[in-house]
């Protein structure tokens, strides 16, 4: 059996290991270095469960008061520190038109709400492009700290039933109703599973199970192997379009569960990789350095408008472990010596929370409202306007697949247009109805986030499902047909890739089209197909507030080859010359990184309604 002391040190040896996985991931060099959070969390539930119990069984109860001040003593220094170093480089550093955001994340992270605020933001498609906050990395200890909230709870109330297996029922029905919610969750709303307690409190559980059962620690030599065998899979198999956290949640969980379960058993060369000074050190430092890497590598990237190259990312990584040494001996270690009276940590922690509070709002205050554009102040809110079938139910989210009758113009005209395709085919919606009104036709739309109208399985990435949008996809096949429409209208993003290997993706993308054309063919007199507009190098708005218009550009080199026999207009000639830049005829082009803005649709109606007339439609 193994010193106490040796055990500490290969649990600080797996902090080492989660918080490197998590920075190595962020810095682009292992694909499935998220399961450090996973990593974290079991080890969270083992430790703190274990402290819980032990008391319970020396004293007869638990006092709250004394854990949540261990609690706050322990983490809120090194966090609101990280908070206020990095609220003010964010408001230097970031645009000015996104100080609104940055505030709102600040106080949704200072409440330890956060993770469901990036839950929200991120569920919606039209941020996949946007600028990630520099506070994003909290969502994971919002988990923790609400898992904090209800679990001494739940053990106080446990242990006032008299059953002997009260521990084991409860935390094993915990395990495997929130795993189960996390696994259905996953499939249905993934985005939620993934930030939210209710579908990761089975990873903390899994390791509260190991602190209260002794016959779950074995000293088997072969259940470390197999479970760092685990997290070397998880690490290097896994990547960002891997359903998480479901099912496959459970490789790293048990990986971990396993390694913390045959403590004092383990082989000698994966000892010595847990226990060697580096490792204890970062282990020690763990929590600082998972604070510190995300804006250190986040920021500088908003300052520099592009990805960071290999030896940028290096040096983040060092500047990450440089910072967290420091927090860790100059802040951590200082106040953990001293012994504060309660008040005081309670008294100095509502004026952190208040402190951060007040920054946040004071930095959502100073955001600009508009920017300069060719001498004249333009409204950000007239800039990132969306086309007004995202408020009115006609342009359907990731969950649906069954368009509403979504009719405008002549409603009685013998002439009808259908617009089929993604938010790419959305973003003419204004130019198309301006027409319609104008030139009396009837246009019925059939749209749907990040689901092209070409015949294509791309990957389910976020919130996308790929089922939902090929459910939508052969209702609105269904709709067209019972529309015969004299027209119909296609265009779509064109920079999707899929399942599988991405050096497919141009054969790919032109059997999917051939497809398409040969589907929607029988069903109507002509089909056009509105190539992708050229692609923005950042998102527009941004750009202009904070920099030059010069610099602020598109790529029309960009997308995919359409070769199907569709009729093709090409709008790249309508918004590029020698360059695409972010501002064409007085207006912004584009409202974010992706999509042209209203005013330029609007403003582009009469040469579309001219290239289709040259295609062949007439009224």
């Amino acid at each position: 059996m193994k010193s106490a002391t040796a055990k500490i040190l290969e649990i600080q040896g797996l902090r080492a290991l989660a918080a490197t996985l998590v920075l190595i991931f962020h810095a682009k060099f292992v694909s499935g270095g998220f399961i450090g959070v996973d990593i974290f969390y079991v080890i969270s539930g083992f430790l703190i469960t274990g402290l819980l119990l032990k008391e319970l069984n020396v004293t007869g109860r638990i006092s709250l008061k004394a854990f949540y001040l261990r609690r706050s003593k322990r983490l809120l220094p090194a966090s609101f520190l990280v908070l206020f170093v990095t609220a003010i480089f964010a408001w230097l550093v970031l645009p000015p038109i996104s100080r609104g955001s940055i505030g709102r994340d600040l106080i949704a992270t200072t409440l330890y709400i956060s993770n469901y605020l990036f839950a929200w933001w991120q569920n919606d498609y039209q941020n996949l492009n946007a600028t990630p906050s520099p506070f994003i990395h909290y969502w994971s200890l919002a988990v923790e700290e609400q898992f904090y909230i209800f679990w001494p709870l739940f053990i106080i109330a446990l242990a006032k039933l008299k059953s002997a297996r009260k521990f084991l029922i409860g935390f094993s029905t915990v395990t495997i109703v929130t795993f189960t919610l996390g696994v259905w969750l996953t499939i249905v709303a993934p985005i939620w599973a993934f930030y939210s307690l209710p579908t990761r409190a089975w990873e903390l559980s899994v390791g509260a199970l190991i602190a209260l059962l002794p016959a779950l620690r074995r000293q088997s030599r072969l259940l470390a192997i197999l479970g760092a065998i685990a997290l070397i899979i998880s690490a290097l198999w896994f990547n960002e379009r891997t359903p998480f956290p479901g099912a496959y949640a459970l490789l790293p969980v048990l990986g971990t569960a396993a390694l913390l379960s045959s403590i004092g058993s383990w082989p000698q060369p994966l000892k010595w990789l847990a226990t060697n000074r580096v490792s204890v050190r970062l282990g020690k430092i763990s929590y600082p350095l998972y604070l510190w890497h995300w804006p250190v590598l986040v920021l500088p990237i908003a300052l520099f408008a592009r990805d960071l190259y290999l030896w940028e990312r290096i040096g983040a990584l060092i500047l990450t472990i440089i910072l967290a040494d420091l927090t860790t001996r100059f802040v951590e270690e200082p106040l953990r010596a001293r012994n504060f009276k309660p008040r005081r940590v309670v008294i100095s922690t509502a004026l952190a929370m208040v402190f951060a509070l007040l920054v946040g709002f004071g930095i959502a205050q100073s955001t600009t409202s508009s920017i300069l554009v060719n001498g004249k102040q333009v409204t950000l809110a007239s800039i990132e306007s969306r086309p007004t079938p995202y408020d009115d139910g006609c342009h359907l989210n990731y969950h649906e697949s069954v368009s509403p009758l979504c009719e405008f113009g002549k409603l009685d005209s013998a002439k009808t247009v259908v617009l089929y395709g993604d938010s790419h085919a959305v973003q003419w919606f204004p130019a198309l109805e301006k027409l319609a009104t104008e030139k009396g036709f009837k246009l019925i739309t059939l749209t749907k986030s990040a689901c092209p109208s070409i015949d294509v399985v791309r990957e389910s990435v976020g919130a996308f499902k790929m089922s939902n949008c090929a459910a939508w996809r052969e209702n609105a096949i269904a709709r067209i047909t019972a529309a015969k429409p004299d027209l119909i209208i296609l265009s779509s993003f064109e920079h999707f890739v899929p399942e599988g290997d991405p050096r497919n993706v141009e054969q790919w993308w032109a059997a999917g089209s051939e497809r398409t054309y040969q589907t929607l063919r029988p069903l109507t007199s002509k089909i056009v197909y509105l190539l992708d507009t050229p692609l923005p190098k950042r998102n527009i708005p941004n750009c202009l507030a904070s920099t030059s218009a010069d610099k602020c550009l598109a790529d029309s080199t960009l997308g995919l080859p359409q070769v199907a026999q569709f009729e093709i207009i090409n709008p790249a000639n309508w918004l590029c010359t020698n360059n695409c830049p972010g501002i064409v005829r007085e207006n912004v082009a584009y409202r974010d990184a992706s999509h042209i803005s209203v005013a330029t649709s609007l403003e582009l109606s009469d040469l579309l309604w001219q290239a289709l007339v040259a295609k062949g439609f007439s009224l």
